[in-house]
C-alpha cells in the first residue's frame, strides 16, 4: 500500500489536505494526486446518530468515509470527484432490515434498481425462508425454477456462508446479508411433514442453526403463518434460539397472528425470545383489520412492558396501510403439509375442506382473506394469458367476472397459476401507522424484492419503489410526523445496532462510506398501487462503498456491493473461483 509519505506531499496544497486519514484507512496507489476519492461538500449533514443536523464536508478514501469535517474544511482538499451538496441532506445509505431480492441477487441484474434509487445500500434478507443450506430435504421441497438449479451448490457445512459469497461474486449494487430461514431449518431437520421433529431431527436442526451463524447468519427469521414454518411450536422456536444465542443471534418474526389473535403472538414471540436467551425484533408490526385496530395501544404496552423488565423486544414496519404475501396464505397451512398442497386443492373431498376452512375463523390461524375481508385482497402476479385480464382486481370482483363465490375462485386460481400468486391486503389503520412511526424501537423494512420498470411485470406492491422516499417525503416533510434525524436514525445506524453491524449505519470517520445525497425539498415516492412501477426521485447521489452507483438520479451500473455479517461470523469465505 502507498505510503503516508504521499500524504506529506500533498500537505503543501492546503491546510485542509494535512487531515490523515483513520490508521485503519489505507491511502489507494495511484491516487496521487488526490487526498481523497471523493469529497461532499456544503451539505446538510443527518449523521444517522439522531443527533441535529450540521453543515459539514465528508471526505472519501477506498470504501470507508476518511473525514467529516464542518463545512468548508474540504473546500480545497485535493479529490479525484468532488460533489457539491449546496441545499441538499447528506446521510447514511438506509439499511433495509427485511428485504426479499432473492431473484435480483442469484438470477438478476444485481442493481437491485428500486431499492437503490430510494436510498436503500444494505439490504438483510432472510423472512422465514433461505435458499441455503441445502440438503436432500431441500432439494425436494424447493420448486424448478432457475434459483432451485443453483442449490447444489450451497450444500455441505458452510452452504450459508457460500450463498452469501455467491450472491456478491455475481455482483451486487447493494450490500447483502441475511439471516437463516426458520421455515430452512425445519425443512433442512425434518422435511415438510407436520408433526414434532424427533430428538435427532431437532439435533439436526440446531447444528444447522449454530453452522450458518458461524457463517454469518444474523439470527433465525421465522414467517410463522406460512407452511412449513407454521407447523413450528413454541417450544421447536426456543430451542432454535438457545442455539443461536452463544452467537448473537436475533430472532425475528413475522408472528403467528397479526389479526384476530395480534396479543396471543406478541405473547409468543415475547417467550421464544425470554426462553431462548435472544433479542425479539417484530417483522412489518401491524394490527390488521378494523377489528383489531384498537389493539396496538396494547400492544404497544406488551412491548413497553418487556423492556421495562429487561428483554430486549423491538420491532420494524412499512410505511403503507397495505400488507402483501402470496394468495394460498389464506389456505390453512395443513393443506400444504408434505408440498402437497396443489394435489389437496385438486382433490374434490379435500377441495371441499379446504373451502369450507377459507369461509371460516379458525383458532390459530391468521387468514386475512376474512380477517380483511375478499374485497380487500388485490391479487397479482399472473402469468396465464387468459387471466391476466384480472391483473390488479379485487378478490370479489374477479369472483364476480368468474361466475363464482370467492373461496371457489381462490381455489381454481391458485390451481391455475401453481399457488404462485401474489396478493396486496389493505388492512392496516393511518392512526396506527403515524403513531408507530414515533416509538424509539421502531425501524424500517421494505418487506419487498428490488423490481425495474423497464422489465416489470405485473402487479407489485408500492413498497418495492418508494418506502423509503415516502417516509421521508410524506412523513417528515409534508406532514412532520418525525424528524429528518429520527427517520434517518430508525433506517441507518438503529438497523446497525440491531444486528451488530460495526461499519455501517453513521457519516463517521472509519465506518464504510454508503452516503446518500439528496434534495429535501424534491424527495418522493411516486410509485402507487395501481401504477407501483414508478421510480422515486430526489436522491441525486448514492454511494455503495466509496462507488458512485446513483449520479444525478441515474444508475451508473457500478456493482461495489459487499457481504454484511452477524456478530457469530468466524471468519470463514468461500475460496476465490
Amino acid at each position: 500500500m502507498r505510503k503516508l509519505a504521499a500524504v506529506v506531499v500533498l500537505a503543501t496544497l492546503s491546510v485542509s489536505a494535512c487531515h490523515r486519514p483513520p490508521a485503519s484507512i489505507n491511502v489507494v496507489p495511484g491516487r496521487y494526486p488526490f487526498e481523497y476519492d471523493v469529497v461532499i461538500t456544503n451539505g446538510r449533514i443527518v449523521d444517522g446518530t439522531g443527533n441535529a443536523w450540521f453543515w459539514g464536508d465528508v471526505g472519501v478514501i477506498g470504501d470507508h468515509i476518511a473525514r467529516v469535517a464542518q463545512r468548508g474544511a474540504l473546500a480545497s482538499a485535493p479529490a479525484a470527484k468532488r460533489i457539491d451538496a449546496h441545499g441538499l441532506t447528506v446521510t447514511p445509505g438506509f439499511i433495509d432490515i427485511q428485504a426479499q431480492s432473492y431473484d435480483n441477487f442469484m438470477t438478476g441484474d444485481g442493481r437491485a434498481l428500486s431499492m437503490i434509487t430510494q436510498g436503500i445500500t444494505t439490504a438483510i434478507l432472510g423472512e422465514g425462508d433461505t435458499p441455503a443450506p441445502v440438503n436432500d430435504k431441500m432439494l425436494a421441497a424447493t420448486a424448478d425454477t432457475a434459483a432451485r438449479r443453483l442449490a447444489p451448490q450451497f450444500a455441505g457445512p458452510h452452504g450459508f456462508g457460500q450463498w452469501l459469497d455467491f450472491m456478491q461474486r455475481r455482483g451486487l449494487s447493494e450490500n447483502v446479508g441475511s439471516f437463516l430461514g426458520a421455515g430452512t431449518v425445519r425443512v433442512y431437520g425434518k422435511g415438510e411433514a407436520v408433526g414434532t421433529p424427533t430428538a435427532a431431527e431437532l439435533d439436526t436442526m440446531r447444528a444447522t442453526v449454530r453452522r450458518a451463524m458461524t457463517d454469518g447468519a444474523f439470527g433465525v427469521g421465522s414467517a410463522l403463518i406460512y407452511p412449513p414454518n407454521a407447523y413450528a411450536s413454541t417450544d421447536e422456536l426456543i430451542q432454535i434460539a438457545r442455539a443461536m444465542s452463544p452467537y448473537g443471534g436475533v430472532y425475528i418474526t413475522h408472528m403467528r397472528n397479526e389479526g384476530n389473535e395480534l396479543l396471543e403472538a406478541v405473547d409468543e414471540a415475547i417467550r421464544i425470545g425470554h426462553e431462548g436467551g435472544v433479542p425479539v425484533e417484530i417483522y412489518h408490526l401491524k394490527a390488521a383489520g378494523p377489528a383489531n385496530w384498537p389493539k396496538m395501544a396494547r400492544v404497544i404496552a406488551k412491548i413497553d412492558s418487556a423492556r421495562t423488565a429487561g428483554q430486549d423486544v423491538q420491532a420494524d414496519m412499512y410505511i403503507y396501510l397495505a400488507g402483501a404475501n402470496g394468495f394460498a396464505s389464506c389456505i390453512l397451512p395443513k393443506y400444504a403439509a408434505d408440498g402437497k398442497l396443489l394435489d389437496n386443492l385438486r382433490n374434490p373431498a379435500t377441495r371441499a375442506l379446504v373451502k369450507a376452512d377459507l369461509q371460516r375463523e379458525i383458532p390459530g390461524f391468521d387468514n386475512l382473506c376474512i380477517v380483511g375481508t375478499p374485497a380487500n385482497v388485490m391479487v397479482t402476479g399472473f402469468s396465464r394469458p387468459e387471466l391476466k385480464q384480472y391483473e390488479g382486481k379485487r378478490l370479489t370482483e374477479i369472483a364476480q367476472a368468474m361466475g363464482k363465490d370467492w373461496a371457489d375462485a381462490l381455489i381454481d386460481l391458485n390451481i391455475a397459476e401453481q399457488a404462485r400468486l401474489g396478493e396486496i391486503l389493505f388492512l392496516m389503520s393511518e392512526d396506527n401507522l403515524r403513531s408507530q412511526l414515533k416509538l424509539p424501537w421502531i425501524k424500517w423494512g421494505t418487506d419487498a424484492g428490488a423490481d425495474d420498470p423497464a422489465t416489470a411485470k405485473g402487479m407489485v406492491h408500492p413498497r418495492t419503489y418508494g418506502n423509503y422516499t415516502r417516509l421521508l417525503g410524506r412523513y417528515v416533510r409534508d406532514e412532520h410526523v418525525i424528524t429528518i434525524e429520527d427517520a434517518v436514525r430508525k433506517a441507518t445506524s438503529a438497523v446497525a445496532t440491531r444486528l451488530s453491524i460495526a461499519d455501517r449505519g453513521l457519516i463517521k470517520e472509519g465506518m464504510k462510506a454508503d452516503i446518500l445525497v439528496f434534495d429535501p425539498a424534491t424527495i418522493a415516492d411516486n410509485a402507487t398501487f395501481e401504477k407501483p412501477h414508478q421510480l422515486s426521485t430526489g436522491i441525486s447521489t448514492v454511494l455503495v462503498n466509496g462507488v458512485e452507483v446513483i449520479h444525478d438520479g441515474a444508475h451508473t451500473g457500478a456493482k461495489p456491493g459487499q457481504v454484511v455479517r452477524g456478530p457469530g461470523w468466524n471468519g470463514w469465505t468461500a475460496p476465490q473461483q
